[in-house]
C-alpha cells in the first residue's frame, strides 16, 4: 500500500496533544492542551487547526496514525474496568507476592505497591500443566461452569486468565474462554497465552491483567475516535503506534490495548532513528523531554534498542523494581518525571525535589495562569530567561512571570532562603541532573561510554535543557531537528507497519532440535505477518529474528539477533559464537564452562522502513544576524548574562551563532550556552557543538 498522500500524527501527552499533518507540499503542526476527560476534543480542535494551515479540508487526509497516553494513565490513576483473574489454584497471591526482591534495600519502611486486582477478585481451577506442556491435573469444566455463574454475579467488565505454565500449553485457557464467552456475553477475555506467551508467571499475569483492566476503556475511547473523525468528514484508516515502534490495526489494538502502554515515547524513539540515519550516525541518545516526563533511549546503527519487559507506574522515586512489569515488546528506554510540568518541593533533607508530580495542563505550572500555585519546570525555565512570556506555544499560550516568581518563592525561596533567581537556578540543576544521572546509569547497564555518542533532542521541553545535559555528560554534539517539539507525532508519520511474536521454549544448546527451533520461528513469522498484513495488504514484509539467551542458573537473559538464515536453518555452534559475543560486549567477557541456554524466541514483521535522504554536509559560514537580545542564565558560568534572539525559519543552512543564544520558534525554545555554538544544517536541523577553545 502507497504511503497516503495527506498524513495525519496525534500524539497525547499528559501536558499537550501534538497533531502533524504531512502533505505533499510540506508539513504543518500545532500543540493544542490535552483534555483529560474526552481525549478526542484535543485531537480534534488540533486537527482543524493543522488543516487550516495546510487549506486542506478534514476529509482530504487519508491516514491517520495515533499514540496516546489513555492506557498509562488508566494504569497509573487504577480507573480501569471492573476485572477479575482466573489462575492455576495454588498461584491466587502470585502477583501480590510479586518476585520478593526489594527496590529499595535499606529503606526499613517499604511499602510495596498494590496490585492491580485485590484478593477477592482473583479466583481459581483446580488444574496443572508442567513446564514441558504435560498436564498433570485436567480441567474440571463443571467447576468452570461454577465459576461462569460466580463471574457473572459479580458483574465484572472484563476477565483475565492467566495459568501456569499456559505459554507451552494453552488447552486449559481456551477451555475456560470458550465458556465464559459463553456464558457471559459482552465481558472481554484476555488470555495470557495470547497477550504474553512468555515464561515467568508473575510478569504473564500482570500483563494479561493490565490488558484485561484497560481493555474496554480503550474500545470506548477508540469507537469514540473513529465516530467522532467520521462526523468531521474524516474516513480514512486509523492505526496505532504500539510500544516496539511499529503500527498496528485499530481492530489489534483494541484486542492487545497493553501494547499501547508506551506508543508516544516509542513514536519519539522511531523519530530520532530517522534523524540519526538522515545523518549517518551510529550513535545517539534520543533525549525526549515533554510536559510529564523525559525519556532517554540509546540508538545503535540507525535503531533504537528494544526489550521484552518494563516497569509501567513506578511509585517509589520510578525505581527499577517499584512498578507494574509488563512483558511485551517494547523499546527500551528510561523514563523519569521530568518534565515542563513536573512539580518541585523541599524534603526533610532541606533539598530541591523535582518530580514525578506533575501539573499536567490542568491546572499546569504556575505561569499558565490556571490556578496552578506550585512551581514547574516550566516556571524555573521562564524565570531564568529560557521562554519568551510572549510566544509561548506560539503565542497560543500567555505565561506570567510574576505568578512564577511567586511560586518559586513561596515554595523553594522562602524555606531554603533563597532569591528567585537561585531557587529557579537550584529546581533546573536539580532536574537536569536527574535526568543526566538517568542517563549515566542507563548507558553502564547497557556497556556504552556516552561521550562517543551525539544526543537528538526533541520535545517541548527537552531543546531547553540538552546542551547543559550535554555539558554535564561530556557529549560534543547535539542535533535538535526541525520539528523537534511535536517530535513523536512526527515519528508515528516514519514508523513501519509492524508485529512482534514472543515465544517461551526453554532450550539447552546442549540439546538443541534445530528442527523444533525452525518450526517455531516459521510459526511466529507466519503469526507477526498476519497482523502486520492487517494493516497492509500489498506491501513487503521483512522478518526480524531473536532469541533470548544465558547461561544456565542465571536469572535474566540478553537479546542474540540472528540473521533470517539462522532462523531457517539455526545450528547450535552459531547461535552459541553469537551469544557469547553479545555477552562481551555487555560484561566484558564471557564465562567459562557453563552451559548456554534459550529462554525466549522472537520474530518481528514489518513493513520496510522510508527511504531516508541523506542531509548533505553544512560548515559554519556566515554569523547569524540576532533579532534581538535577552537576559539569560548560564547554568555553567552560574550568572546572567545578555543572549542572542535568532528565530529558527531565519536559520538558513551554514548560519551559526555562538552562545550564549536563543533559537526560537513555534513549539520550543533551543538554548544555547555559552559553552557552545548553534550551526544550521542543509535539512533545517540546529547542530550545537562544543565551541574550540
Amino acid at each position: 500500500m502507497a504511503l497516503a498522500a495527506n498524513r495525519l500524527g496525534v500524539d497525547i501527552g499528559g501536558t499537550f496533544t501534538d497533531v502533524v499533518l504531512e502533505t505533499p507540499s510540506g508539513t504543518h503542526s500545532t500543540k493544542v492542551l490535552t483534555t483529560y476527560a474526552a481525549p478526542e476534543d484535543a485531537i480534534v480542535e488540533g486537527l482543524h487547526q493543522v488543516c487550516a494551515k495546510a487549506g486542506l479540508a478534514p476529509s482530504a487526509i487519508g491516514q491517520i496514525i495515533h499514540g496516546t497516553t489513555l492506557a498509562t494513565n488508566a494504569l497509573i490513576e487504577r480507573r480501569g474496568a471492573k476485572t477479575a483473574l482466573v489462575t492455576t489454584k495454588g498461584f491466587r497471591d502470585v502477583i501480590e507476592m510479586r518476585t520478593e526482591s526489594r527496590f529499595e534495600q535499606y529503606d526499613l519502611d517499604l511499602t510495596l505497591p498494590a496490585p492491580l486486582l485485590p484478593r477477592n477478585r482473583r479466583y481459581v481451577v483446580d488444574e496443572r500443566v508442567d513446564a514441558t506442556g504435560a498436564v498433570l491435573a485436567p480441567l474440571d469444566m463443571d467447576e468452570v461452569e461454577a465459576l461462569a455463574e460466580t463471574l457473572r454475579a459479580g458483574a465484572y467488565e472484563s476477565v483475565a486468565i492467566g495459568l501456569l505454565h499456559a505459554y507451552v500449553n494453552d488447552a486449559h485457557e481456551k477451555a475456560i474462554a470458550a465458556v465464559l464467552r459463553r456464558a457471559l456475553p459482552g465481558v472481554s477475555l484476555s488470555l495470557s497465552s495470547e497477550v504474553s506467551p512468555q515464561m515467568r508467571e508473575y510478569e504473564r499475569f500482570n500483563t494479561t491483567i493490565a490488558n484485561a483492566y484497560i481493555k474496554p476503556l480503550m474500545a470506548s475511547y477508540l469507537g469514540r475516535l473513529r465516530a467522532r473523525f467520521a462526523a468531521e468528514g474524516v474516513a480514512c484508516p486509523v492505526f496505532l503506534m504500539h510500544s516496539g515502534g511499529g503500527i498496528i490495526s485499530l481492530e489489534t489494538a483494541a484486542e492487545f490495548p497493553v501494547r499501547l502502554v508506551e506508543s508516544g515515547p516509542a513514536g519519539g524513539a522511531v523519530f530520532a532513528a530517522n534523524i540519526a540515519a538522515r545523518h549517518g550516525l551510529d550513535k545517539v541518545l534520543s533525549f525526549d523531554m515533554g510536559g510529564t516526563t523525559a525519556k532517554i533511549c540509546l540508538i545503535r546503527n540507525q535503531t533504537p534498542k528494544t526489550a521484552r519487559v518494563f516497569e509501567v507506574a513506578r511509585s517509589y522515586r520510578f525505581k527499577k523494581g517499584s512498578g507494574m512489569p509488563i512483558s511485551i515488546p517494547v523499546i527500551d528506554m528510561v523514563e523519569i518525571g521530568a518534565g515542563g510540568g513536573s512539580l518541585a518541593h523541599v524534603d526533610v533533607m532541606r533539598q530541591i525535589r523535582v518530580g514525578p508530580e506533575s501539573a499536567g495542563s490542568e491546572p499546569g505550572p504556575a505561569c499558565y495562569g490556571r490556578g496552578g500555585t506550585r512551581p514547574a519546570v516550566t516556571d524555573a525555565d521562564l524565570v531564568l530567561g529560557k521562554l519568551d512570556p510572549d510566544n509561548f506555544a506560539g503565542g497560543s499560550i500567555a505565561l506570567h512571570p510574576d505568578r512564577s516568581e511567586a511560586a518559586l518563592a513561596d515554595v523553594l525561596g522562602g524555606p531554603l532562603d533563597m532569591d528567585t533567581m537561585e531557587a529557579a537556578y537550584g529546581l533546573a540543576e536539580v532536574v537536569d541532573e536527574n535526568m543526566a544521572n538517568a542517563a549515566r546509569v542507563h548507558a553502564v547497564e547497557n556497556g556504552e561510554d556516552l561521550s562517543q555518542y551525539t544526543m537528538i533532542a526533541f520535545g517541548g521541553a527537552a531543546p531547553l535543557h540538552a546542551a547543559r545535559l550535554c555539558e554535564k555528560l561530556g557529549i560534543d554534539r547535539c542535533l535538535v531537528p526541525i520539528g523537534a517539539g511535536v517530535g513523536s507525532a512526527i515519528g508515528f508519520l516514519r514508523a513501519p507497519f509492524a508485529f512482534e511474536a514472543n515465544r517461551t521454549m526453554l532450550t539447552r544448546l546442549s540439546r538443541f532440535d534445530a528442527a523444533a527451533v525452525a518450526a517455531l520461528f516459521a510459526e511466529m513469522g507466519a503469526e507477526a505477518t498476519a497482523f502486520v498484513r492487517s494493516c497492509d495488504a500489498d506491501a513487503p514484509i521483512l522478518a526480524e529474528h531473536k532469541v533470548y539467551m544465558r547461561y544456565r542458573g542465571q536469572g535474566w537473559e540478553i537479546p542474540v539477533p540472528l540473521s533470517p538464515q539462522d532462523a531457517k536453518a539455526p545450528d547450535a555452534a552459531h547461535i552459541l559464537a553469537l551469544f557469547e559475543r553479545e555477552y562481551e560486549t555487555i560484561f566484558g567477557r564471557s564465562v567459562e564452562g557453563l552451559e548456554a541456554e534459550i529462554t525466549v524466541f522472537s520474530v518481528n514483521a514489518a513493513t520496510p522502513s522510508q527511504t531516508v535522504k541523506p542531509s548533505r554536509a553544512v560548515s559554519a559560514s556566515r554569523p547569524a544576524e540576532p533579532a534581538g537580545t535577552r537576559a539569560l542564565f548560564d547554568a555553567a558560568r552560574g550568572a546572567v548574562g545578555e543572549a542572542a534572539v535568532c528565530a529558527r525559519d531565519a536559520f538558513a543552512p551554514g548560519t551559526f551563532v555562538d552562545g550564549p543564544a536563543l533559537v526560537t520558534e513555534n513549539e520550543t525554545t533551543v538554548v544555547v550556552p555559552g559553552s557552545r555554538r548553534a550551526v544550521a544544517l542543509a535539512d533545517g536541523s540546529i547542530d550545537i557543538v562544543t565551541k574550540e577553545a
